[in-house]
């Protein structure tokens, strides 16, 4: 922890950031549009009553609509402009990357470069305000439906609300998204990511307050709660220590003469992630999950049977979800795998210019050897992910821990955190790279 500590605080030298202009400029306005997400997050939708949301958010918050309300940063359950945050971005990109494995003219667009990397993108963007527009039409008619402890969650229901509910949530997934786009562009870091962790980090201080006040009434041990800090910095040392592992596999180009000249002959690496996925495959799971306990919870004990019967058994915490849970976050790792990362086109790319990997021939060879290799870091990565996303979920179901400390949140939180102190070090040694090139030209001038 201490290396990690020192390695920390000498990629961020804040003193070096104070005299990076370029970089505080950056920070400024990451900052400033992190702000105007999160005021955005308190502006309620017009013509529903938050109080009656709030009792109703409380009574379900088990459900994936509390994963949801994590990840929008508590503006789903308090019915703001904001409260489809920016899954719908994320669902869209996610289908749009599915599609380019079945579809040659998007499979070809991404063969283009950056003119098909655009092209790609506004199909993703398109896609937004598709699945927005149904996600928002649906929360609309739900909340016409929802009654709570004080009456109905609609002041007054009908076509017009159903309109003007949908015009806010889709434009407020709009605007994230463009927001994000803006961190990405002009701050520091990924936006849509930036904003996902500024929603959960700023459930924090409550998470905190709450695990203490259940210290203080007795309802936690003192014992628990120490061995509660514990397990999260071990868990976030674990995940920091897993995300950097990689398998480097070594690229070897052949010499070739110009001239009187030679060029290539030198080395690179292949990286490979042990978790390729990323935190994709926890959010897959428990999202289908839980959506049968979501619909009983909403349903209050009036739907069908078995309904209550499997919502019951796939209650947080039981054997049948835990099970299902693991399983299902082994199954997507695998299958998001291969599809954000194919070996006949890596293999096909380092033929084309020249490069191949050592003892291995390249073509058809080549692709099998890194199929082998990817298959075996992720199942490594898999049981990697089944480990984070069960434990914390043992002690969700057992003790009233709340839900910023499950697996999902801290994989995000770890995540953005690495990524945006990795893109600051960049920034600063750019700053320090300038610096020396200007002294260069100045003595030069003297000299």
């Amino acid at each position: 922890m201490a290396s990690a500590a020192e390695q920390l605080a000498a990629n961020l030298n804040f003193a070096a950031i104070g005299k990076a202009t370029e970089l505080k400029k950056r920070l400024w306005f990451t900052l400033g549009a992190l702000i105007v997400f999160r005021l955005g997050t308190y502006i309620p939708i017009p013509g529903v009553d938050p109080s009656v949301m709030k009792d109703i958010f409380d009574q379900n918050a088990g459900g994936i609509l509390g994963m949801f309300n994590m990840l929008a940063g508590g503006a789903l359950g308090r019915m703001t402009i904001f409260a489809l945050g920016i899954m719908p971005y994320i669902s869209a990109s996610i289908i749009i990357q599915l599609l380019t494995t079945v579809s040659p003219h998007l499979e070809q667009l991404k063969k283009e470069g950056e003119a098909g990397r655009k092209k790609i993108n506004q199909y993703t963007r398109y896609g937004t305000v598709v699945l927005a527009t149904l996600q928002g039409y649906g929360i609309a008619v739900g909340l016409e439906g929802m009654t709570g402890s004080q009456g109905s969650a609609v002041i007054d229901p009908g076509l017009f609300f159903r309109f003007q509910a949908v015009i806010t949530l889709v434009g407020g997934t709009v605007f994230l998204m463009w927001l994000g786009e803006q961190i990405t562009a002009r701050g520091v870091g990924n936006g849509i990511s930036l904003i996902i962790f500024s929603g959960i980090v700023a459930d924090l201080p409550r998470a905190l307050a709450f695990t203490l006040e259940q210290g203080r009434t007795g309802a936690l041990s003192a014992f628990f709660i120490i061995f509660l800090i514990v397990m999260v910095v071990v868990v976030v040392t674990f995940i920091v220590f897993i995300e950097r592992a990689q398998r480097r596999i070594l690229v070897q180009y052949p010499k070739r003469q110009v001239g009187s000249r030679m060029f290539g002959g030198e080395g690179s690496h292949l990286p490979l992630k042990l978790n390729t996925a990323g935190v994709i495959p926890m959010i897959f799971a428990s999202s289908i999950l839980l959506l049968p306990l979501t619909v009983a919870g909403f349903n209050a004990g009036q739907g069908p049977e078995w309904l209550s019967t499997i919502a019951t058994y796939l209650g947080r915490g039981q054997p049948l979800f835990m099970l299902l849970y693991g399983a299902g976050v082994v199954f997507f790792c695998f299958f998001y795998t291969a599809i954000v990362f194919n070996p006949v086109d890596t293999a096909d790319n380092l033929k084309k210019f020249g490069g191949f990997i050592p003892g291995i021939r390249p073509g058809k060879n080549t692709a099998e050897y890194l199929d082998y290799v990817l298959t075996r870091l992720t199942t490594v990565g898999a049981v990697y992910l089944a480990v984070i996303a069960l434990v914390p979920q043992l002690l969700i179901g057992r003790s009233p821990v709340p839900f910023f400390f499950g697996g999902t949140s801290m994989l995000i939180v770890v995540n953005v955190t690495m990524d945006t102190v990795a893109q600051v070090h960049s920034h600063l040694l750019a700053h320090q790279y300038e610096g020396l090139i200007k002294k260069a030209k100045l003595r030069g001038r003297r000299g």
